[in-house]
């Protein structure tokens, strides 16, 4: 309603002496009226159409959710195919990437001491594929790191080949700055209650796990929750009770997706490697959402159980992934068949 000052008022007043309701003295004032006239009958409701009705009401949804694979193995292909495929029959990137996310990619950089033949570091190309399904998918922002034990993160990521390929797909090479690695609680830890945790994990969107699978000499293998012992600062303190802390630790950080690199698998001589007698080609990929099920997949390769790893019977007990092979939905394909 429009508002008329206090003199309009008082002169309305005069020329609408005997107005019997405040819709007619406003009337007299030249204004529209917006109360209806007590001395009229209520106006009559019509129901709308049964038409309009239906017409006007959403119908109920008659599609369900789609059921995803729990895990993925992909076989028989060259890298980046291996990568696009496991990933297409989990859902597709867009499950887990989405437009404008700050994506970081975690892969195996440790050492600079030899090339991804010696299957010490991830594949180059498995980790350029993610990149690349990272921007299709809309990322705002794709990095890959790692923090190295053996030569300096800039040798390490030029010698593993990562660098060149993450580059060329569009991706970022960060170094992990000293002073961005900030003490954390673990608020589900049994054995680990703080670590220092790079800033940037933790306020990532999402972050992707890519192990290479690999002997390790102290854990018995290097996979998915393992490989995030480069996220933090003075990792030796998890060497202590190290099956559960690695398990404390994936529950702070939990990446959204975990891609196994076993193109190229060390059978021994780990982490570090440096014979090619221990390296075997396999041409495989591990996808899931599940990083406890997927490095229990991985065991099987070097011919052990999930139960054989303390890390990954502490992470299935704390309720942060399955271990149980048998009773997932695991989808196998061969790309070269």
């Amino acid at each position: 309603m429009e508002r008329i000052t206090r003199r309009e008022f008082l002169r309305c007043m005069a020329a609408g002496l005997g107005a019997l309701t405040a819709g007619e003295l406003l009337a007299a004032c030249g204004r529209g009226a917006t109360i209806t006239p007590t001395h009229l009958p209520p106006p009559v409701l019509v129901p709308p159409a049964e038409t309009e009705i239906a017409a006007s009401s959403p119908e109920p949804s008659s599609t369900t959710p789609p059921e995803y694979p729990d895990l993925v193995v992909a076989r028989g292909g060259e890298p980046r195919e291996l990568v696009r495929q496991a990933l297409e029959r989990l859902g597709g990137i867009g499950r887990f990437v989405h437009n404008g996310d700050d994506v970081i990619v975690k892969p195996n950089i440790c050492v600079a001491y030899n090339t991804y033949e010696y299957a010490a570091t991830t594949n180059p190309w498995v980790v350029a594929a993610l990149v690349e399904l990272c921007w299709e998918a809309g990322a705002g922002r794709v990095r890959v790191m790692d923090n190295p034990f053996g030569g300096t993160a800039e040798e390490a990521y030029a010698r593993s080949g990562i660098q060149d390929q993450v580059v060329a797909a569009g991706g970022e090479m960060e170094v992990m700055a000293g002073y961005k690695f900030v003490m954390t609680d673990v608020p589900q830890g049994l054995d680990l209650g703080q670590c220092a945790v790079y800033g940037d994990v933790l306020s990532a969107d999402v972050v992707i796990d890519v192990p290479i699978a690999k002997h390790h000499s102290l854990a018995r293998l290097t996979l998915g929750m393992k490989n995030l012992m480069g996220v933090i600062a003075r990792r030796e303190m998890i060497h202590a009770n190290l099956g559960q802390r690695i398990a404390d630790l994936t529950s702070l950080i939990h990446p959204a997706l975990t891609v196994v690199d076993a193109v190229r698998i060390l059978m021994a001589g780990g982490p570090t490697g440096g014979n090619l007698a221990d390296v075997r080609q396999l041409d495989t990929v591990i996808a899931s959402a599940d990083i406890v099920a997927a490095d229990s997949y991985a065991t099987t390769l070097f011919g052990l159980l999930p139960d054989d790893l303390d890390y990954i019977r502490a992470g299935a007990a704390m309720g942060l992934g399955r271990s149980d092979l048998a009773n997932l939905k695991i989808e196998e394909i061969a790309l070269g068949a």
